[in-house]
């Protein structure tokens, strides 16, 4: 089994900025790449961003050039989120898959979730 922690959402007013993390544990072997996605409320799951642990990364189209996916050796991934909007409010998740994928059924591994809202 893998945990994954998620830390870092709260409030903050658009144009602004947060930083995300997730610190994995456990049988972290068994994962070659990290995701992030999010749900707003009434919407289904999608996804934002992964990385891989060679360091190759993805982004959707929503948050390209706004968001950065990053890693440290520790097993940590980090989503820096700047210029926010209103829609990006929703609970992020962090995931944790053992390749590279924007689908969350390709995901193992699940976080609790962390709240983020965008203030208008």
């Amino acid at each position: 089994q893998v945990q994954l922690v998620e830390s870092g959402g709260g409030l903050v007013q658009a144009g602004g900025s947060l930083r995300l993390s997730c610190a994995a544990s456990g049988r972290t072997f068994s994962v070659n790449a990290m995701g992030w996605f999010r749900q707003a409320p009434g919407k289904e799951r999608e996804f934002v961003a992964a990385i891989t642990w060679s360091g190759g990364t993805y982004y959707a189209d929503s948050v390209k050039g706004r968001f950065t996916i990053s890693r440290d050796n520790a097993k940590t991934v980090y989503l820096q989120m700047n210029s926010l909007k209103p829609e990006d409010t929703a609970v992020y998740y962090c995931a944790a898959a053992p390749g590279t994928s924007r689908v969350q059924g390709d995901y193992d591994y699940w976080g609790r979730g962390t709240q983020v809202t965008v203030s208008s």
